[in-house]
């Protein structure tokens, strides 16, 4: 049975005393020993944490007294060792950065569309279906039917939209992404813009590879996390996959087999970028990773964290 318990979680809520929330969250995730990220901000609260599976019902029981949101509803999953590095309960301007601020899901957002629904309307031909995650993370897997804004970071995503969705402002639009936070703003920044039939997978595709059988998904792939776990599939099991811990870049066979792929240093997607003094950089990280590995203690390595949220 897997030892560690990790959850996902957010909530778009005003919160009068962010800084204070962030230090209360922070002693909190300490005293049950947890490691992840949360992030904070008067808009609400967004993370995922790991923790010992039998601390898990009282640390979130904690949060949710803490915050006063009780119906908090996590998305877990497990695994045999712990995901995360270190613990980081950070204050920010948004919890998820579009940098749009006409994108409020407090006065709007589209239409939530269960996971029991979700495949009938993105097979519907007249449905233009939208990845709004980062490019990395749809190369990993995404839904069939479904668009790549080729978008390194959220922030890039209004140009994409300005782009390629103004000119079907009637047209129904179906987006998704890993839990659902991003659509909350992403769906909220199209009705702002007068799109006028939008809709998001409620609870992202983490709820979506939980409760829809593997028969009858229409997911392919792998959805990326931004733990060491690296990706999970339907029932939300880690799939065995890698990154590049010189540019966090999923993996596949191919990539391995490439002369770019250097052990914790390149790959394809990053080696042609990389300056002498940057790959030195580099296989010094992973030469202290590995002894640090022979001498069983601790190194720290590259933290995998969601830009999106910075």
């Amino acid at each position: 049975m897997s030892s560690v318990s990790v959850a996902a979680f957010y909530r778009f809520a005003p919160i009068a005393d962010p800084e204070g929330l962030r230090a209360r969250l922070y002693e909190i995730c300490r005293a049950f020993s947890a490691k992840g990220i949360l992030l904070v901000a008067s808009e609400g609260i967004n993370g995922t944490i790991a923790t010992n599976a039998q601390r898990m019902a009282d640390l979130l029981e904690t949060i949710r007294e803490a915050t006063g949101f009780h119906d908090l509803r996590p998305r877990l999953s497990e695994d045999e060792v712990m995901p995360f590095l270190r613990l980081k309960v950070r204050l920010k301007k948004e919890i998820v950065t579009l940098g749009r601020a006409e994108a409020d899901p407090f006065k709007h957002v589209g239409t939530y569309v269960p996971p029991s629904e979700w495949n009938a309307l993105i097979s519907d031909p007249n449905t233009i279906v939208v990845d709004t995650r980062n490019d990395y993370e749809f190369r990993l897997g995404t839904f069939e039917h479904a668009l790549d804004p080729a978008t390194p970071t959220f922030r890039d995503f209004p140009d994409y939209v300005e782009k390629n969705l103004a000119a079907h402002k009637d047209h129904p639009i179906a987006m998704f992404c890993t839990g659902g936070i991003r659509c909350e703003k992403a769906t909220s920044y199209l009705v702002a813009e007068g799109f006028k039939n939008i809709y998001h997978l409620e609870g992202g595709i983490l709820n979506y590879l939980e409760t829809i059988p593997e028969e009858e998904s229409l997911w392919r792939g792998g959805c990326f996390v931004f733990d060491r776990r690296v990706a999970l599939g339907h029932g939300l099991k880690p799939l065995p996959m890698r990154l590049c811990y010189g540019c966090l870049a999923p993996l596949d066979e191919a990539d391995f087999s490439s002369p770019d792929y250097e052990e914790g240093v390149s790959c394809p997607h990053c080696a042609p970028l990389l300056t002498k003094d940057k790959r030195a950089s580099l296989r010094e990280r992973h030469r202290q990773t590995l002894l640090s590995q022979k001498q069983r203690c601790s190194h720290l390595g590259p933290l995998i964290e969601d830009e999106s949220a910075e």
